[in-house]
């Protein structure tokens, strides 16, 4: 089935490409449906900001919000080339953006590291372009770094997933790891959508292989 896929939906723009997009933001409701804080900036100054991109948003924001520790979440679209894309333009595959979820998270109460347990066990990192069914490049596997220390456990943590993975016959990594240049937020109906709609779908599903096995 993924022959059908339109090339352009596979493969990233180039700035000559990309959909130019604009200048307005989008309008977002400034309460976290489940949490009741904030999720747009200033947040508290203990906090510290994560950002990931596993698959459909709606699912990987659930997976983030309920972990004890985590202060907020919000979905949106990062790594790409548009301003301030749509959900409609994000998905033609012409503003380079993945969707994502911003993880504003308590350092003394749930470590980076166990983030990135949590990003590794939740979706199969080895697709490249796609996650299961859904295809496209706004649902490639990536992290994205707020500092050099992020960085440095980010991708040891790759290099320790992948030995998990190839000691269970498995692929190789895809995963794009990657200093936060942007970060647009999505649409209001976006955010905590499956706390809104429970029923809504979610794709997500991991490899089985556990961080810590």
């Amino acid at each position: 089935m993924f022959d059908r896929i339109p090339a352009h939906k596979l493969q990233l723009p180039t700035a000559d490409t990309a959909l130019p997009g604009r200048a307005k933001e989008v309008l977002v409701d400034p309460v976290h449906f489940v949490t009741g804080n904030t999720v747009k900036a200033p947040f508290p100054p203990h906090c510290k900001q994560a950002l990931f991109g596993l698959g459909c948003f709606w699912g990987a924001e659930k997976k983030f919000w309920s972990i004890q520790g985590v202060y907020s979440t919000a979905v949106g679209y990062a790594a790409g080339i548009t301003l301030n894309p749509t959900y409609e333009e994000t998905c033609t595959g012409l503003t380079g953006h993945n969707e994502v979820v911003l993880v504003v998270f308590d350092p003394s109460i749930v470590s980076y590291e166990e983030l990135l347990k949590t990003f590794w066990e939740s979706h199969d990192p080895t697709q490249g372009m796609r996650q299961g069914n859904d295809v496209g490049t706004q649902y490639r596997s990536g992290i994205y770094f707020y500092s050099s220390e992020q960085q440095t456990q980010a991708e040891r943590s790759a290099l320790h997933y992948q030995q998990l993975l190839t000691n269970a016959g498995r692929g190789t990594i895809t995963t794009e790891i990657l200093p936060v240049t942007d970060f647009y937020y999505a649409e209001a109906y976006h955010q905590q959508y499956l706390a809104k709609n429970p029923q809504g779908y979610c794709g997500l599903g991991g490899t089985g292989i556990g961080y810590e096995e």
